[in-house]
C-alpha cells in the first residue's frame, strides 16, 4: 500500500494539477488551454517556464466538467467572431495584456485575434471618405493591430433584399480567392446597420494611371497590366466567380505595378440578371457591357467578363474609352457604328429579339480596328477582335486568352507562375517609363521599402 501511494505522489509530482480563472463573455463561448513555449498543449508536455497566460479564460455553458479537446478549440476558433464586444473591454485588455512583441505561441496568439480582434470594428481608425455611392461609403482607414492602411468598404443593409445573413455568406466567397492579381480581403464585419469590407488599400486604379500618363501608356506597359487581368479573371472564372463589373476604376494598381482586381460584391451577389443601370450618378459603368447583357439578357457566364476586358484593352492602347454612351441605346448605338450592326449571320437569333427591334438601329457596316488603333500590332489586333465577339459563347476565354501570341514576347515562365506569385518575379518583367508620364508612380528603386498594403 505505501508504495502504491508513493507512486501516486511521484505521478503527482512529474504531472502537476492545472487550475484556471474562467470569466464568460455574454453570447460566446472559446475553449482555452495552457499552451508551452512550443506552442503544444501543456496537458502533453509539462508546465513551461515561458509560458505565456492566454488573457481570456472563457468557460464552457452549462457543462463546467467537460474535457477540452484539441478539436473542440479548433472548432471554436473556425468560426466567425461577429459578436461585438462589451463596453470598455477592450481598454481592460491592453491594460491587462502582454505587448505583442513578446513570445507568444502561435495557438495562442491565433486565439487572441479570434477572440479579441477578428470581425471588430473597434480594430479599425476610419481616416477619410474615399468615395460615396447609393448603397456603400469606402472610407480610408489604418488596422490598430498591424499599423497598415485598409479600406473599409461599408454596405447599407436597408437596402439590402434578402437576408443580411445571405450577403455575409457571399462576400465570405472573396476570402477564399488567394491571388496575386486579387484584392485581398482581409475582414468582415457584421453590424445591425452596416456590412463593413476590409480590404487592402491602394491610392491608384488604371484610370488614375492612365492619367498620370497623359493617356499615352507605353504598349510594353499595356501588355503586361493585360496579361495580369487576364490572370486574375482566369483564377476567378475557374472557381465559377463573375466580377460582372469590369472598369478601369476597379483595377488597382500598387507602387511595383502589380494589378489586382477590385470590387468583387457584384459579382458575388449572384443577381438573376446583371442591371444596365448603374446605382450611382455614374453611367461609365455601361461602356463596358456587352451587347448581349445590354439587350437585357439574363443567360451569362463567364464571357460577360471577357467583353469588358476588350474595352479596357482598347482604352489602354488607345487613351479613350471604346464605347462611351450615355444611355443604353447610345451605347449599343457606338457599338453598331464600329462593329457593325448585327445580323444572323454575325450574331443568330438577333433579329428576333425584341428589345433589338424595338430600337430599329440603322444597318452599320464594320470598321477595320486598326483604324480606331493604329498602335496595336497584328497579334494585339487579334486577340481584340476575339474579345469584342457579339455572341458571348465566340469570346475568347480568360484561359485561353493568356496562351495568346500577343503574349509571346513576355517569355514562357509567365505561364507557369503560382497563383500567388507575382509576374514581377520571373526575371527580365518590368515595367517602362510611358511616353506621357507626367508624374512617377513607381520609384527608381523600391529596394527596402515595404510594400503597400491595401486597396479596394
Amino acid at each position: 500500500i505505501n508504495k502504491k501511494q508513493n507512486k501516486k505522489k511521484k505521478l503527482s509530482t512529474k504531472f502537476p494539477k492545472i487550475h484556471s480563472v474562467s470569466v464568460c463573455l455574454p453570447g460566446i463561448v472559446h475553449e482555452n488551454v495552457k499552451m508551452g513555449s512550443d506552442g503544444e498543449s501543456d496537458h502533453a508536455s509539462g508546465t513551461s517556464s515561458d509560458e505565456v497566460q492566454s488573457p481570456v479564460r472563457v468557460r464552457m455553458r452549462n457543462n463546467h466538467h467537460r474535457r477540452i479537446s484539441n478539436e473542440d478549440i479548433n472548432k471554436r476558433l473556425s468560426l466567425p467572431a461577429d459578436i461585438r464586444l462589451p463596453e470598455g473591454y477592450l481598454e481592460k485588455f491592453a491594460m491587462n495584456s502582454p505587448p505583442f512583441d513578446k513570445p507568444m505561441s502561435r495557438r495562442l496568439r491565433r486565439a487572441s485575434l479570434s477572440e479579441i480582434c477578428f470581425g471588430k470594428l473597434e480594430t479599425y481608425i476610419k481616416l477619410d471618405k474615399l468615395w460615396q455611392g447609393t448603397y456603400a461609403t469606402v472610407f480610408k482607414g489604418r488596422s490598430k493591430l498591424t499599423d497598415n492602411l485598409v479600406a473599409l468598404k461599408e454596405i447599407r443593409l436597408e437596402h439590402e433584399e434578402g437576408a443580411p445573413c445571405t450577403a455575409i455568406r457571399e462576400v465570405s466567397l472573396l476570402k477564399d480567392l488567394k491571388h496575386a492579381n486579387i484584392v485581398t480581403l482581409h475582414d468582415i464585419i457584421h453590424t445591425d446597420k452596416c456590412l463593413t469590407l476590409v480590404f487592402e488599400y491602394l491610392e491608384k486604379d488604371l484610370k488614375q494611371y492612365m492619367d498620370d500618363c497623359g493617356n499615352i501608356m507605353s504598349v510594353h506597359n499595356v501588355k503586361i497590366f493585360l496579361f495580369q487581368l487576364l490572370r486574375g479573371l482566369a483564377y476567378c472564372h475557374r472557381r465559377k466567380v463573375l466580377h460582372r463589373d469590369l472598369k478601369p476604376q476597379n483595377l488597382l494598381i500598387n507602387e511595383k505595378g502589380e494589378l489586382k482586381l477590385a470590387d468583387f460584391d457584384e459579382g458575388l451577389a449572384r443577381a438573376k440578371s446583371v442591371p444596365t443601370k448603374t446605382y450611382s450618378n455614374e453611367v461609365v459603368t455601361l461602356w463596358y457591357r456587352p451587347p448581349d447583357v445590354l439587350l437585357g439578357s439574363t443567360e451569362y457566364s463567364t464571357s460577360i467578363d471577357m467583353w469588358g476586358v476588350g474595352c479596357i484593352f482598347y482604352e489602354m492602347i488607345t487613351g479613350r474609352p471604346l464605347f462611351p454612351g450615355s444611355t443604353v441605346e447610345d451605347e449599343l448605338h457606338l457599338i453598331f457604328r464600329i462593329l457593325g450592326t448585327p445580323t444572323e449571320e454575325t450574331w443568330p437569333g438577333i433579329t428576333t429579339s425584341e428589345e433589338f427591334k424595338t430600337y430599329k438601329f440603322p444597318l452599320y457596316q464594320a470598321e477595320p480596328l486598326v483604324s480606331h488603333a493604329p498602335r496595336i500590332d497584328n497579334d494585339g489586333l487579334d486577340l481584340l477582335s476575339m474579345l469584342l465577339q457579339f455572341e458571348a459563347k465566340k469570346r475568347v476565354s480568360a484561359e485561353d486568352a493568356l496562351r495568346h501570341s500577343y503574349f509571346r514576347s513576355l517569355g514562357d515562365q509567365v505561364q507557369t507562375l503560382a497563383d500567388t506569385a507575382s509576374i514581377f518575379s520571373v526575371k527580365g518583367i518590368q515595367l517602362q517609363k510611358d511616353p506621357g508620364k507626367r508624374s512617377s508612380m513607381f520609384p527608381e528603386s523600391v529596394q527596402g521599402k515595404n510594400r503597400r498594403q491595401s486597396v479596394l
